[in-house]
């Protein structure tokens, strides 16, 4: 209902999505135990072929549905679609210096924002799915958050909200960081404030906010019109890096 009411209001949302916890569940379904490397699914061709039918099928046309009857137009699409999102295996990197292969999960390699402004030209609000094609058309898994920044660069987007399950960015206190910059971040990243699942979100930030998008948002997901509070009022919900 708020990615419409800004549509209303003039602004060109694009919104990219994950799907952990529905993977999870359908792995389970089909008699799939995940393992993790690094926070990182090791991810099969069966698995895979799961990821793909969860965040392509079932998330995405959710997403869609609900929006389309919110009153708003949109379209799901992955990153194969257009060819989007380009991408390579994402080989992670252990402490002694070895790299280990861990199935389709990817990188990108470069978007091609085409089939985006093309939907927006026409009205549409585009709902993507974080799935990457390689040169051979082998599907990859991808970080949302990571296309979400990315996305965010190479459309040269105004903003970019990143929605989390926390208030926003938290110093040792548990106190919410309101203003941050590039730089602060980096500190608290240093001293170890920020970590785990925090961190692929402020490394999207971080990018994004040096790669031209004005001003990065992390709010809380769960409060109610959270969206239009951060971006349409004074106060805000959540933490905002500006890029300078």
């Amino acid at each position: 209902h708020d990615v419409v009411l800004l549509k209303l209001v003039g602004m060109n949302p694009v919104v990219v999505h994950g799907g952990g916890p529905q993977i999870d569940e359908a792995l389970e379904r089909v008699g799939k135990k995940s393992t993790f490397i690094q926070g990182m699914r090791v991810t099969d061709a069966e698995t895979m072929d799961v990821v793909e039918m969860v965040l392509g099928g079932t998330v995405n046309k959710e997403i869609v549905t609900l929006i389309n009857q919110a009153g708003g137009k949109a379209v799901g699409l992955t990153g194969k679609d257009g060819a989007l999102i380009r991408a390579r295996k994402l080989l992670v990197a252990g402490a002694d210096g070895s790299k280990t292969d861990i199935g389709h999960v990817g990188e990108i390699e470069s978007i091609d924002p085409v089939v985006i402004s093309t939907l927006e030209d026409g009205g549409f609000i585009p709902v993507v799915a974080p799935i990457g094609v390689g040169k051979g058309g082998e599907s990859y898994n991808i970080n949302a958050d990571l296309v979400a920044g990315k996305l965010a660069e190479v459309l040269r987007a105004e903003k970019l909200v990143l929605l989390t399950n926390t208030p926003g960015v938290l110093d040792k206190d548990g106190k919410l960081l309101t203003g941050l910059t590039p730089k602060r971040v980096d500190e608290l990243v240093a001293e170890g404030t920020l970590s785990g699942g925090m961190l692929p979100k402020i490394g999207s930030a971080l990018d994004a906010a040096r790669g031209g998008v004005k001003s990065v948002h992390i709010i809380d997901g769960r409060v109610d019109h959270a969206l239009l509070l951060e971006i349409l009022t004074d106060e805000g919900v959540g933490t905002l890096i500006r890029s300078k």
